[in-house]
């Protein structure tokens, strides 16, 4: 009796001092209610699960072991004997509203019970109960300071507003390799983001492998300088920058994606940004001039682009791509087709018969013909083409005035991921049919200084006075992580976060219940966490 007694007192110390708040959680759930009380985990808490669950509750049982020192016993539903005590339930239902990532989570004194329609939700959900939890439990290893590990009495309900919520890390720039992959894919996972768009060639640089054509890493995935100083500098370190995915890599890296409920977008640019391709393979060029990988991130003068007139270009494209989709799963596989400067098919003979034999009228035209020829192909294989809305054919960059002509459209089951121009041209694409990605590039590029955590936080995906028609079509948001100025890992932490936290709100939490000053309140703990496992992060007023 007397220890009990003690046991009581030391979780009501351990309680008022230590104890994170409810509302804690990022992105913030839609419906939460707090009550008086806390669930207590012991080594004898048992985690509960339906066939459909166990994944998670495996998953689940991980993530607690490290901090906590034990891990917890996961056991088949189907095994239960008598009522739920002390226990973690994940259960699946067909009584939902919430959709397919939608999840409830309740916290009371036999337990925790989290319930969805299938195992995407039931993730959410632990995602949420871990942020319940003090923030050391991110530590790998046993820790020492938290002596009673409890969440507060609480009722979930929660679902996403958009269904892509993604993060995009370019590495054609800057390689970092899978480790670092691996540690923002956890990080997205933790704020409830599915898509990881992966940016993988450019100009300066080709990071996949490709079995047909090796010379794509041997050459492509190699540069012998790289620019520094800023866009117009001149100034170039002396480093070699190197690095490359096997398929082997590949797989593992969207082998672990997928245990974190995370789909993977490849985006292999074409028939613009592809200077390391036609480094590797000259006879890809529209103008003969490239003779190795791009050692500038602006200007365009050593850069140039697909001759899509010849057979032999657009097959490789396809041949690229069907090893592409032959790796990834994704239903979506996205083409880049921005900033395609139109003036190196100037004085291409090839080009100039091609828009004579199909009746084009300018270099719009063309890049039209061949994104719809490249998005006819992905479709034969069962995917979605997407790329940035220069596909659309209006006019986005001030370096090219041509247009397409109205009969002259984008494929119907393109995606458009709007990121520049007159917001007009989203509405367009929309009332055109289009799936849109709303990734405006005021609000959303990481590397932009000015793009700081409140304007990111006051981003919206759906523009205002887009007809209410309309909103379905707009999938969500992306942020992108462009890293041609980030060639070291503390470079990109310091750009990823905080802004992470923010647009993940953006993509979840509904708008009558966003606030950024209760945002900045619970960021608190999340920079605690990034604390302990050394992400860095920089730091706003």
């Amino acid at each position: 009796m007397k220890n009990n007694f003690l046991y009581s007192i030391v979780i009501l110390i351990f309680i008022t001092s230590n104890f994170t708040l409810a509302s804690g959680i990022i992105p913030q759930p839609q419906e939460l209610k707090a009550s008086e009380g806390h669930f207590v985990f012991n080594k004898k808490t048992t985690i509960y699960a339906d066939d459909t669950m166990y994944e998670t509750a495996n998953y689940l049982s991980n993530a607690l072991q490290g901090a906590m020192g034990y891990k917890l016993k996961v056991v088949k539903q189907s095994k239960l004997k008598s009522k739920y005590k002390n226990a973690i339930v994940l259960t699946k239902t067909t009584a939902s509203s919430l959709g397919a990532e939608g999840y409830t989570l309740n916290v009371n004194k036999s337990g925790v019970f989290i319930s969805s329609e299938n195992s995407a939700g039931a993730f959410y959900g632990v995602q949420s109960l871990l942020q319940l939890l003090p923030v050391q439990i991110v530590m790998k290893t046993s820790c020492k300071s938290v002596k009673i590990w409890t969440v507060p009495f609480v009722e979930i309900k929660d679902k996403p507003r958009f269904a892509w919520r993604a993060f995009m890390l370019d590495e054609s720039r800057y390689f970092k390799g899978k480790e670092v992959v691996k540690q923002l894919l956890d990080q997205m996972a933790m704020h409830k983001m599915n898509v990881f768009h992966w940016h993988l060639v450019d100009d300066q640089g080709w990071r996949i492998q490709i079995d047909k054509y090796p010379l794509l890493t041997q050459i492509g995935s190699k540069r012998k300088a790289s620019q520094i100083g800023g866009w117009e500098s001149t100034k170039y370190d002396t480093k070699v920058h190197e690095g490359f995915y096997t398929k082997e890599q590949i797989r593992e890296i969207l082998a672990y994606a997928n245990q974190l409920h995370i789909k993977v977008v490849p985006e292999i640019d074409m028939p613009g940004h592809a200077t390391a391709a036609i480094a590797s393979y000259g006879w890809l060029g529209s103008t003969g001039k490239v003779k190795e990988v791009s050692i500038n991130f602006g200007g365009s003068e050593d850069k140039d682009v697909f001759d899509v007139s010849k057979p032999e270009v657009r097959q490789f494209c396809e041949d690229v791509l069907t090893e592409i989709m032959d790796i990834f799963p994704s239903e979506v596989i996205h083409i880049g087709g921005d900033e395609v400067r139109f003036e190196k098919w100037k004085n291409n003979e090839s080009i100039k018969q091609f828009m004579s034999d199909h009746n084009l009228k300018n270099y719009a035209e063309v890049q039209m013909w061949f994104t719809n020829y490249i998005s006819k192909f992905v479709a034969s294989k069962g995917r979605r083409m997407m790329g940035w809305n220069e596909i659309t054919g209006d006019q986005v960059n001030e370096y090219n005035n041509d247009v397409v002509s109205n009969e002259n459209k984008l494929s119907k089951n393109a995606i458009v991921h709007f990121w520049k121009g007159e917001l007009n041209l989203l509405n367009k694409a929309v009332s055109e049919g289009h799936d849109v990605v709303n990734s405006y590039h005021i609000y959303t590029y990481l590397d932009y200084t000015g793009v700081t955590p409140v304007k990111a936080y006051s981003f919206d995906p759906i523009p205002e006075g887009l007809d209410a028609k309309y909103h379905k079509q707009v999938l969500g948001l992306g942020c992108q992580m462009w890293s041609e100025w980030i060639p070291e890992v503390n470079d990109l932490h310091n750009r990823v976060f905080p802004k992470i936290s923010a647009y993940a709100e953006v993509g979840w939490t509904n708008n009558d219940v966003k606030n950024y000053d209760n945002f900045k309140v619970r960021m608190l703990d999340m920079t605690k966490r990034w604390d302990l496992i050394g992400i860095g992060y920089r730091k706003y007023e």
